[in-house]
């Protein structure tokens, strides 16, 4: 047997691993973001909590920007990189031979008009996974159009499901398409392809389009809609709000609760928890009637408050929760004894999920001002003094 011993390389590598405190199911494995908004960002923070070292790369000219208190930005260093010069993409390319994902978010040909497509990068790293986020795709007639969310949900079928009957349909945030639609399915296709590498040894490039996240996401209501069980009336159906059962109801206080007891148990410890013997209610299925159980559930909720409520359903198989707003979340009983909250660097905000049983992640850090990180990546990733400097006298960093 013939062992190529490298000391050097191993030194090499213990240090970077000691200077890494990075811990989590990805620890070890390095990413490349390449700056954006929305569910690419979104992507990189979900793989920096897994443990990943992600680095951002950012356009040199916004320097200095950015917030602590953008947490979607969360646990990644910035690489502010002039992009327009040679220097600045060879940067990137001799960045890429070291990394193990790359991501993008950027319109189609935006990264190959800069020098840095796949067919380059996958030619300086074979192993590169290289993942693209976009609304539309990198194929279509609309390929190439702008769009936001909520465009790229009204074309998968989403958004025309949601709302109420008599009035336009209503966007749910931007969380069916940016970060449901696009960056979760992005997340998944990297994380399928760096497994798929373990095998065969190469990277691939995932094409991830809101517009097909979207129309995954809907699957169980297309076969909802085969068995003739689901309609495309908006306000109709089980679960967009027709259903007297499923939906949420105004308290006395003017907060609001909500209610899911689709099964005939749930349902009837609804009606027990309520104190209701109207014998209209005994019929839970009949959609005709609907409506105005509908309005007779609304006016028994309207007798107390959100409080008193909870005090009566909450821990219960009715399938209750109050409904909650943004700055009230984080104080719930369930969230902080879950700890599904937590406080960093000064500011409240969800903590990793999912949770590990063995590798736990973490947050790594807070957000990264723009170029905050520069020099300290470059020689991190292998750059001598000599080449950083090189690369601040040519204004490329």
């Amino acid at each position: 047997m013939n062992f190529n011993f490298r000391g050097d390389l191993l030194l090499s590598e213990l240090a970077n691993f000691a200077g890494n405190l990075a811990v989590g199911p990805l620890a070890g494995i390095r990413v490349i973001e390449m700056a954006g908004i929305g569910p690419g960002p979104f992507c990189a923070m979900m793989l920096s909590d897994m443990g990943a070292e992600v680095i951002r790369i950012d356009r040199l000219g916004l320097k200095g920007s950015g917030s602590r208190a953008h947490v979607l930005n969360r646990g990644r260093r910035s690489l502010a990189l002039d992009l327009k010069s040679e220097l600045g993409v060879a940067t990137v390319l001799k960045l890429v031979e070291k990394a193990d994902i790359l991501i993008e978010g950027f319109r189609p040909g935006v990264m190959e008009r800069l020098g840095l497509g796949p067919d380059i990068c996958l030619e300086r790293n074979p192993k590169l996974v290289f993942g693209r986020m976009t609304g539309w795709g990198q194929h279509g007639p609309l390929a190439h159009a702008a769009g936001h969310d909520i465009n790229y949900i009204s074309i998968g079928g989403a958004l025309g499901a949601m709302g109420y009957a008599d009035r336009p349909p209503a966007p749910p945030l931007n969380l069916v398409g940016d970060f449901g639609g696009g960056a979760m399915y992005l997340l998944a296709g990297v994380l399928a392809a760096l497994i798929e590498r373990a095998n065969s040894g190469k990277g691939q490039i995932i094409d991830a389009a809101m517009t097909d996240g979207t129309a995954s996401l809907l699957t169980p209501f297309y076969g909802l809609m085969a068995m003739n069980m689901w309609t495309t009336n908006r306000e109709s159906n089980k679960l967009d709000g027709a259903a007297h059962y499923y939906g949420c109801y105004a308290c006395a206080d003017d907060t609001y609760i909500s209610i899911g007891s689709i099964e005939p148990q749930f349902y009837a410890l609804l009606l027990e928890k309520c104190g209701i013997t109207d014998s209209q209610f005994d019929t839970q299925q009949d959609q005709k009637a609907w409506p105005l159980l509908r309005e007779k559930l609304a006016r028994v909720f309207k007798t107390k408050t959100q409080a008193e409520w909870c005090a009566i359903m909450e821990g219960s198989d009715v399938c209750y929760a109050p409904v909650l707003g943004l700055g009230d979340a984080p104080s719930h009983p369930h969230n902080q004894a879950r700890k599904t909250f937590v406080e960093f660097d000064g500011v409240t905000q969800p903590a990793p999920a999912p949770r590990f049983s063995r590798t736990q992640g973490n947050i790594q850090s807070p957000a990264a001002l723009v170029g905050e990180h520069s020099e300290q990546i470059l020689a991190d990733w292998g750059y001598s003094n000599a080449d950083i400097a090189q690369l601040k006298l040519a204004d490329a960093i």
